[in-house]
């Protein structure tokens, strides 16, 4: 198809071109109008314990941490741990992000820290999210030593070193806007192209035209 015939086409079926605009639209408000969403994110750590040989718990290293650390994010995030926490009353979608690449006071890999986020439209309910899922998370962490029979003097424990707080989140409407754009011309000219070639393949159809001789024929009537 040469550029002149797009045109052509295109002009032919502009209403197709008016409906995708007309979607187009109703979506770029909803993106100039956009609900509140508040992103709330605390980190806790997993600790090895004080022990007469290791006083400080960030010298006792311990790789296994990391590992129990993942096992119970693996199994908050399994579909019977979000039944869990929703039936504690947790309705904000929560993410739990393993933060095991160090700090300045965490050595790499050995003390592993979690970031916990909780994303909701009220501040406090991503809050109550945060603090739910670090209180499943610590029974868990319990429950695993518990089964194992460890002692008290060698229990691992959680530590929160960054208490939950909710931010307001703010897209950028422009880059929005200049998205919703892009899906309408995708959207609508092959719309629009595939419109007009149906019709016009309906229109050569032999029973929809009229042979030349019948205006004749009806004349000569």
């Amino acid at each position: 198809m040469s550029p002149g015939e797009l045109v052509r086409a295109l002009r032919r079926r502009w209403y197709v071109l008016v409906v995708a605009a007309v979607v187009a639209a109703a979506g770029a408000v909803q993106v100039l109008r956009p609900a509140p969403v508040h992103v709330s994110a605390a980190i806790v750590v997993l600790k090895p314990p004080v022990t007469g040989r290791y006083p400080n718990q960030l010298a006792n290293l311990q790789p296994p941490l990391a590992a129990v650390s993942y096992a119970v994010v693996q199994q908050l995030q399994a579909p019977e741990g979000r039944a869990e926490l929703r039936a504690k009353g947790v309705t904000a979608d929560y993410r739990l992000l393993p933060r095991n690449s160090g700090t300045s006071v965490t050595p790499r890999y050995l003390i592993p820290s979690l970031q916990v986020q909780a994303e909701h439209t009220d501040p406090e309910a991503a809050n109550a999210a945060v603090r739910a899922v670090i209180e499943a998370y610590t029974r868990r962490v319990t429950a695993l030593q518990d089964a194992e029979g460890v002692p008290a003097a060698s229990r691992m424990s959680v530590d929160q070193l960054v208490p939950p707080a909710a931010v307001a989140q703010h897209g950028t409407r422009s880059r929005a806007l200049a998205g919703i754009a892009m899906l309408a011309a995708v959207a609508g000219v092959p719309a629009a192209l595939w419109t007009d070639r149906l019709l016009v393949r309906r229109n050569r159809r032999p029973g929809r035209e009229r042979p030349a001789g019948a205006v004749g024929a009806v004349g000569a009537g």
